[in-house]
């Protein structure tokens, strides 16, 4: 089951997509599989990180502009191809064990949609498959 969901970005920020995800779960009704997020955008990304201290998420954004600082010599006509490291890094997929018909993740781990561009419509889908 492919499902398609569609969200509002701030600038560089993660977003917690973690309730849409788990949503999806119980509405496809599998109870032993996986669920594959991908990000079809090139200057975002998906991850599995911490999700119960916002510091996390600050000190990831913190460290990746430090990892990936602007540069005058990029020649991106576009001017964002530090958003587009951070995307590549990041990576645009991640896949979850779904167990009894529930994400297997751990006690602190949340589903985040990486942005790294200034504020977009961006798009996310979640493909189910069924053990």
């Amino acid at each position: 089951m492919l499902f398609e969901k569609k969200l509002t970005t701030p600038k560089e920020s993660f977003v917690d997509i973690t309730p849409q995800v788990r949503e999806l779960v119980t509405k496809s009704g599998v109870t032993d599989g996986v669920a594959v997020v991908y990000c079809p955008h090139t200057t975002a990304g998906i991850t599995i990180n911490e999700n119960a201290d916002p510091d996390v998420v600050h000190d990831l954004l913190l460290c990746l502009s430090k990892a990936f600082p602007e540069s005058v010599e990029f020649r991106h006509s576009e001017g964002n191809s530090t958003a587009h490291m951070k995307a590549s890094a990041m990576g645009s997929s991640a896949t979850i064990i779904i167990e009894n018909g529930k994400l297997l993740l751990g006690t602190w781990q949340g589903v985040y949609f990486c942005e790294f561009d200034p504020p977009h419509n961006r798009k996310f889908f979640v493909k189910i498959i069924q053990n």
